[in-house]
């Protein structure tokens, strides 16, 4: 077996494993639609290899070798396919149908031409390197944010086509490619091409699967975040965002407001109408405050039916008003399952971020009004010590301000 021959049966095996790793991504998230085209893309890359290895078998190669060209080629638009779905860049089918039997067919015709004419090599190379070229568009051409594996990955998919497009060259500085077909496995060139073939190939198959790899675990780790009932952040996703928009927040120099809500009479409706009319409260509630929330607003359900939401941007002042207006049309709200004259209401505590303080200190602040709305009869909004009365050394009775008029 000569060398080119054992490396092509080295991309056999990795094709065969990275056709394994990822349909394990594809079958673990059914949603990842690109991971199948992947899976697609390697299985072509394997029945390629499998092709190219059974030409010196043929008297005549000229369809085998037309074979071999297609499956690459069919191998490289699976990929871009799955790149495209990855990176939510809309890929025509028509115009890469149109480009596959195009490439095909000319290089069926082009085998007439000398075995080393640079016009017939670059017509089995140059095909490849486009569909490179297009793949790093696909990534460039993304609204996603591209991150430095991203990047990596484009370079490197240019470095590929940049190689196809030389190798032509390349065969004419090692001796050419073969007086046939047969021939070319045992070529200096053969060797040369595979191996740099091989080192581009793997490369952008590791960052791939890197990429996708990295897309599964934020998703897990969103999920992870995420109560299944409220559809907003549970208390750790609330916590770990929270914390990054404050310091988002005072690395710009804006002001943060904190608002803690919290269902009035919350045991009883479970104990009077059961724990299912319960949860619609909280569903009903957790939708309100996620249509209400501005962008860059951080909004989770922190307790059993406890919310809070974090306001980047947003002095006291406006904060009382977010809270009023999610407070009455809360207690407007017909909620599912519960009889037409029973209405659910809410009480709010809100706390503006004081200089140097930390998301538990805020918390707490906001907790303290709250528990201040509760005590003076519920269904309102109280606001804790505001920023002045604390630095001018004013006393917490001022967090018992009523600011609706129910006290």
């Amino acid at each position: 077996m000569s060398g080119a021959s054992f490396i092509l049966a080295i991309n056999l095996f990795l094709s065969g494993l990275l056709a394994g790793a990822f349909m394990m991504i594809a079958v673990y998230d059914a949603r990842r639609i690109s991971a199948r085209w992947l899976v697609v893309s390697n299985l072509l890359c394997m029945a390629y290899l499998v092709v190219e290895f059974g030409i010196p078998a043929f008297d005549n190669a000229r369809l085998p070798v037309v074979l071999a060209f297609a499956l690459f080629l069919a191998a490289t638009m699976a990929y871009n396919f799955g790149l495209a779905r990855k990176y939510e860049v809309a890929l025509a089918w028509v115009p890469m149908a149109m480009f596959f039997v195009g490439a095909s067919v000319f290089l069926y015709f082009a085998q007439e031409l000398p075995r080393q004419s640079t016009v017939r090599m670059m017509a089995y190379q140059g095909p490849y390197a486009a569909m490179q070229l297009v793949a790093a568009c696909i990534i460039w051409a993304s609204r996603q944010r591209l991150e430095l594996i991203d990047r990596l990955l484009m370079g490197t998919l240019v470095g590929s086509a940049a190689q196809f497009a030389a190798k032509p060259f390349l065969a004419h500085a090692l001796g050419g490619w073969g007086s046939a077909p047969q021939e070319y496995l045992q070529t200096a060139y053969a060797m040369a091409s595979q191996s740099l073939g091989t080192v581009f190939a793997m490369a952008v198959a590791v960052l791939t699967l890197v990429v996708l790899v990295r897309d599964v675990m934020a998703d897990a780790n969103a999920r992870s975040e995420i109560d299944a009932l409220s559809r907003l952040f549970n208390r750790n996703g609330f916590m770990t965002h929270a914390d990054q928009a404050l310091r988002e927040a005072a690395r710009r120099g804006l002001p943060v407001s904190l608002a803690i809500a919290d269902l009035d009479h919350f045991k009883e409706i479970n104990d009077g109408f059961g724990h299912a009319a319960g949860d619609r409260v909280i569903e009903t509630f957790g939708g309100l405050l996620a249509r209400s929330a501005g962008r860059g607003h951080v909004v989770g359900r922190i307790g059993g039916e406890e919310f809070a939401i974090l306001m980047p941007q947003v002095n006291l002042g406006r904060a009382r008003l977010f809270a009023e207006s999610v407070r009455g049309a809360f207690s407007d709200r017909p909620v599912e399952g519960l009889p037409a004259a029973h209405r659910c209401t809410a009480s709010f505590g809100i706390a503006e971020m004081l200089p140097q303080e930390r998301l538990g200190d805020l918390m707490r602040r906001a907790d303290e009004a709250l528990y201040t709305a509760k005590k003076a009869g519920r269904d309102q909004v109280r606001i804790s010590p505001t920023p002045l009365t604390v630095l001018t050394g004013g006393t917490s009775s001022d967090a018992g301000v009523n600011l609706n008029g129910r006290g």
